[in-house]
């Protein structure tokens, strides 16, 4: 028997988790959907699941996971939570064991928290977290998990009828001064339902402006941008640093940042008080990336970008097969080259961090399985649609001999 393969059934058994994931949610980005698994590994797991898919899930506690491998370095190992993963118990089972940071996928995002039959009841913008917020939150809470939050300012997912006038989109847009209004109201209420849920102790880090540059430096047309004008960033960070507490670090987040590098790194030292203090701790880094990507080239981003002092995080990693472009089939060999790149990029990662280039206190993978991520035609994820450990999970693991780096 290889050495990968042993060391897959090895892993499937310290963490029970032989059931297929459940069918994803959201609508993904790419097209055509590959086949679900690891082709030398599907025969030796089908028995095993059949035998297993009603029993319990026990928690196994595993020092070599992701969680304590990164720990090591004061990096927190984190991943996105929807409710379609508290609904398998395999999942649960994974991040229990593998994380200790989590994100909610969509359970914080405007268009989630922000309720319009009370704003317009009341005259005034209202936040209302869903009974699925407070349940994700809870779960988190219940397990331990250290929170990100995501998103406050944000052109997408944000309901176009806040910026209208008696949130009526058949009305006229509201003014400069209102929207700051709302903005700022947005904001605190957001911070002070978290606290007054018993939640808000729990973060470490919120994404305050989210994806708001694009990649030729220009900032993106918006409704943010469009009522309140060029500083609606600052004035997103100002109140964010006025009503989060000092444990909670204020982030910037964004993706394509390696054609975004300048931009970022001109941007971020902008955001400072009359008083010269900095409204921003950190920098967020989607990566989402691809098998045909750079890992030098990307790596050099991160360094550039740390060198602005500031903390900076992976926030969405995961890293698809092919390039933007062109989807490459799921065979063995590009998985392998998979887990080759998860390997390289967490090893230069590391290095950076050892050398003192780089503050990084937390990195997050987006998603858990194949089957559940936004991009699952692109099978961008640690595990398949098993549930099982891919050369992708190896490579984030640092072991080299099981990252599709040996010969077939």
């Amino acid at each position: 028997m290889k050495k990968w393969t042993a060391g897959l059934l090895a892993v499937l058994m310290a963490f029970s988790i032989t059931a297929c994931g459940a069918e994803d949610t959201n609508v993904p980005v790419d097209s055509s959907a590959q086949e679900s698994t690891v082709e030398s590994v599907e025969e030796s797991v089908v028995e095993s699941s059949e035998a297993t898919e009603t029993s319990e899930t026990e928690e196994v506690i595993d020092t070599e996971t992701l969680k304590y491998l990164y720990g090591e370095r004061g990096i927190k190992a984190g991943t996105c939570l929807s409710e379609q993963m508290l609904q398998n118990g395999r999942v649960q089972t994974i991040i229990k064991t593998n994380f200790n940071s989590i994100t909610l996928e969509n359970n914080l995002k405007p268009e989630v928290i922000l309720s319009k039959n009370a704003s317009q009841a009341s005259g005034e913008l209202t936040v209302e977290f869903t009974p699925a917020t407070t349940n994700l939150l809870d779960w988190c809470v219940e397990n331990d998990m250290a929170l990100r939050g995501h998103t406050l300012v944000w052109y997408s997912q944000t309901p176009n009828w806040i910026f209208y006038e008696d949130f009526d989109e058949s009305k006229a847009l509201v003014s400069r001064e209102v929207m700051l209004e709302r903005m700022e109201s947005f904001i605190r209420q957001t911070f002070e339902k978290l606290e007054a849920g018993g939640y808000l102790e729990h973060f470490y880090a919120y994404d305050v402006v989210n994806e708001a540059w694009m990649e030729d430096g220009t900032k993106r047309d918006c409704l943010w941008l469009k009522t309140i004008g060029d500083d609606y960033m600052w004035y997103a960070f100002h109140y964010a640093d006025k009503y989060a507490p000092e444990y909670v670090d204020l982030y910037y987040n964004d993706y394509n940042e390696q054609f975004k590098t300048e931009t970022l790194y001109n941007f971020v030292q902008t955001l400072v008080d009359d008083e010269g203090k900095s409204l921003i701790d950190g920098i967020g880094l989607q990566a989402h990336l691809y098998t045909e990507d750079d890992m030098d080239e990307y790596l050099s981003t991160v360094e550039r970008l740390g060198s602005t002092g500031l903390k900076v995080n992976l926030t969405e990693l995961d890293i698809c097969l092919g390039s933007w472009p062109v989807i490459a089939p799921k065979t063995k060999a590009n998985q392998r080259a998979q887990g080759r790149h998860y390997y390289n990029l967490v090893n230069g990662l590391f290095q950076l961090v050892d050398e003192g280039k780089v503050k990084m206190d937390s990195l997050t993978f987006w998603g858990i399985n194949d089957q559940m991520s936004w991009r699952r035609e692109r099978n961008p994820a640690l595990f398949d649609n098993l549930n099982m450990p891919k050369f992708a999970y190896y490579g984030a693991m640092q072991m080299q001999d099981k990252a599709g780096f040996d010969e077939e």
